[in-house]
Order: C-alpha cells, then structure tokens, then sequence
C-alpha cells in the first residue's frame, strides 16, 4: 500500500491513498471508520442516520479547501495528497500550521467560532471526504466517541508540541518533524520508513521557523551520517533511532 507500480526501470513513487471501501465497510484511512465500528455501527448504520459522507476534488496543487473567513459548514478529512494549514499576518506573511496527512481531519477548530480561522491548501492533488458538520453533530448524540473526534485535541504537530521547541537546535526542529510524520504514515496503516515530502523546503522551513536554506544543509547532514537518504522528495530512513537521538530533547515524553 502506497507505492505505484514500477515501470521502465523507474522506482515506484511513494503515493499514500485511502481504498474506497465498499457499502459495508469504511475506506482504510478513515478518520471515524474505527470509532463507528468500534460501536457497532457500520455504513449501513451511517446511512439510516443520514450522516452524509461526501467525497470532493480533485483538488489541484494551490487549490483551498476552504478560506480563512468562510463560514464553517463541514469538516473534512483527506483522503489522498497533503493538506497544509497556514495564517497570514499582519504584514502578510504566512505562518504555516500544519501539514495534514491521508485519514487526518482539518476544520475543527472552526467548530466553536463557525468561521474558518485558516486556510487549508492543497500541496499536491488532493481527495477529501466532506462531513457535513450538522449530520455529524446528529451522528454524535448515537455515538459518544465522535464527539470526542470533534473535541480540540493536542496537536499531532511538532511545532506546537512543546515550548522547548523554541529554544532547540536547527538539527533537532527537522529530525522531530520526519519523526513526526513517520508515526502519523504509521499510524493509518503505511510504510513509517519511506516518506514522501510533498511540502517545499520552503514551507518545512516556515513551520519549523528555520531557513530554507538550513532545511536543506541539514538534510545532507542527514544523509552523510546514515540517518535517512534524500531522492528528490522521496526520504528513506535508515537510522530511525539515530534519528531519535538527535531529536530527544523536544520528542514527546
């Protein structure tokens, strides 16, 4: 799961994508199919309670999801691509917040304002699945559990994860962050050891409050000391316990 077929000699590209499932069971990365089962509910179930589940997109790269000022309707979980979250300031500069993998959800933190405070763009092309906020809210009150889903959660970011994040080293910010997003591919059921970045440098700097030009220079530090190895945007960790060293310091307790 997550690879395209090989051809010509070329190496397979790295490409996480939820199944669609089938009328009786959920797609593999759902962000609710493992809680609504877990309680004996299955699609079938979601359909009687006309909790309307809608697939959208393609979205292409640059493309918003939704708007920061949008009335909030609906929250989404990405179903295939990479979603990025970001604010603009004051002197309009963009403060990226997130980056959002396949089975990870994004407009919750719209549900007490009602408009969304972001924007949420996607990086490559992306498939979501649109849950409308009032079915789910209904589907709630039936099963306890999806209100804990819709509950503001910790973030499963590294750069809110602590405040010793602003105080760490420029090699401990990117060591944490693809640490980061090896448990979260992990997580929904893919490969921990073969990442894709589907982000610039430019926008992994932005979130890690780093140059681009670090990013990149610690990368290859990276890779001369055997701890992962860079192709493009393709990154295979070698060492992920060297990687955890060198990130000890603002790795979750």
């Amino acid at each position: 799961m997550g690879y395209s077929e090989s051809t010509g000699g070329r190496k397979a590209v790295f490409n996480p994508i939820a199944d669609d499932g089938n009328e009786y069971k959920f797609c593999s990365t759902c962000a609710f199919g493992s809680v609504c089962v877990g309680h004996g509910v299955d699609k079938i179930g979601l359909t009687e309670l006309h909790c309307l589940v809608e697939h959208a997109g393609p979205f292409r790269t640059g493309d918003a999801i939704f708007r920061h000022g949008d009335r909030f309707s609906a929250v989404y979980a990405v179903r295939a691509g990479t979603v990025k979250t970001s604010q603009v300031d004051r002197e309009g500069r963009e403060l990226i917040l997130g980056f959002h993998l396949p089975g990870e959800l994004i407009g919750l933190n719209a549900i007490h304002t009602e408009i969304y405070p972001c924007d949420a763009i996607a990086l490559e092309t992306v498939e979501v699945c649109r849950f409308s906020f009032p079915a789910l809210a209904t589907l709630a009150t039936r099963i306890p559990q999806i209100q804990k889903e819709l509950l503001p959660r910790p973030s499963q970011h590294i750069g809110d994860a602590s405040p010793r994040i602003q105080e760490s080293t420029a090699d401990e910010r990117p060591a944490a962050f693809i640490l980061n997003l090896s448990a979260r591919y992990e997580a929904r059921g893919f490969a921990a050891n073969a990442l894709r970045l589907s982000m610039p440098r430019s926008d992994i700097a932005n979130y890690l409050g780093l140059a681009a030009e670090t990013v990149s220079r610690v990368l290859r530090r990276f890779q001369d000391s055997g701890l992962l190895v860079v192709e493009g945007r393709e990154v295979s960790l070698k060492n992920p316990a060297g990687l955890r060293e060198v990130a000890r310091n603002i790795l979750p307790d």
